[in-house]
């Protein structure tokens, strides 16, 4: 009997790790324990995913809450380490490129434990994205290398790491989105909105390089301002943007948007609800511009760069930059039908997990 800690802490993890759990579950020689770090301790960023995403209650709670990326990453390490300890696992499974993902793949490198990345080999380009590094020190020390996609296969292998440990899988935020489609159409977050499918744009921001400089968030607000004038727009907030909004006094500039609507953050089916029904979508998350992918609802990301090229490629993702024309840019050729979401990249096919499992299996024996 093998047993495999599998490791959430973040929002998006819990959405990743949902059918992974689920796919290793099949297999009567593996014992499945979950952990989380408590990275998001807000009820909307973490408790409401169990519920949404049909995810039991942890195995193991860190519970290490807020922090500098340092403090939060040297308090999951010693915390990590006591639970592997005590539940002695024959691996680590990490998702994305969190802190908790950083700070539990290096732990179970100091310990000999056999670490598997789901997510592996995505790339920016820009090291000054946190997760840019996190990336790249998690891929560097794994055992098993998870891509979503060709882009990242190519990176892993120009990186050095040896092809046998790389693996093409999918999305397994794909097989999430696909597994609950049916129950968000059943939400009723529209009608409490009073929006109509593909009559209103969603905006969400969150990333340091969006919400962080004045001047930058200025610049994306003066974009927002103008589409709001044009279409309803509905953004769900951050508490890193919420936080911001205040710290610069942006919070008469919001009240003055009459076409925008701010909301607390949203569970994983309504806020899947909405987007499905979303004329476009603008937004800084690497995640939403998979499942804009997947939902064929045109994305504009508001960043320099992607580690998610494919998005581009296919034809569902502009990158627009950080400036208001870039952005008003990219929303004209939405507006105007210049740009549509055309194909969804390979193996995005909701079965990502299930070959992920298999792969495990057989490594573990």
């Amino acid at each position: 009997m093998s047993t495999i800690m599998c490791v959430v802490g973040a929002r998006p993890n819990f959405i990743k790790i949902a059918p992974i759990m689920a796919a290793l579950q099949v297999y009567s020689s593996i014992t499945v324990k979950l952990t989380h770090t408590g990275q998001h301790y807000d009820a909307m960023l973490s408790d409401v995913f169990f519920h949404d995403l049909g995810l039991r209650e942890p195995d193991v709670r860190l519970g290490v809450g807020s922090g500098s990326a340092v403090t939060q990453v040297a308090q999951i390490m010693t915390s990590f380490e006591r639970a592997c300890e005590e539940e002695r696992p024959d691996a680590v499974l990490v998702v994305g490129d969190v802190n908790s993902s950083l700070a539990c793949a290096l732990t179970s490198v100091k310990l000999g434990v056999k670490l598997i990345h789901v997510e592996a080999g995505l790339r920016s380009h820009d090291r000054q994205m946190p997760e840019e590094i996190n990336r790249v020190l998690i891929d560097a020390v794994s055992d098993l290398l998870f891509c979503t996609e060709e882009s990242a296969v190519k990176a892993l292998i120009t990186e050095g790491r040896p092809k046998e440990k790389i693996y093409l899988v999918g999305n397994v935020m794909i097989d999430s989105l696909l597994q609950n489609l049916p129950r968000a159409r059943e939400s009723k977050i529209l009608e409490e909105l009073g929006v109509t499918p593909h009559s209103y744009a969603v905006a969400t921001l969150h990333r340091p390089g969006a919400v962080d400089s004045p001047e930058r968030f200025a610049e994306i607000l003066n974009a927002l301002e103008t589409i709001q004038r044009d279409l309803p727009l509905i953004m769900p907030l951050h508490p890193r943007t919420r936080k911001n909004i205040y710290a610069f006094h942006f919070e008469e500039r919001l009240a003055q948007m009459s076409n925008l609507r701010v909301l607390e953050p949203l569970g994983y089916l309504d806020f899947l609800q909405l987007n499905s029904n979303a004329r476009v979508v603008l937004t800084d998350s690497g995640g939403l511009q998979e499942e804009t992918t997947a939902l064929h609802v045109p994305c504009i990301t508001v960043r320099e760069n992607t580690e998610r090229p494919i998005t581009v490629d296919v034809g569902s993702n502009q990158l627009a930059g950080l400036s208001c024309q870039g952005i008003l840019d990219a929303y004209h050729r939405v507006q105007t039908e210049q740009f549509s979401n055309r194909a969804v990249p390979p193996l995005w096919d909701g079965h990502a997990a299930t070959r992920i499992a298999k792969i495990i299996a057989d490594f573990l024996g």
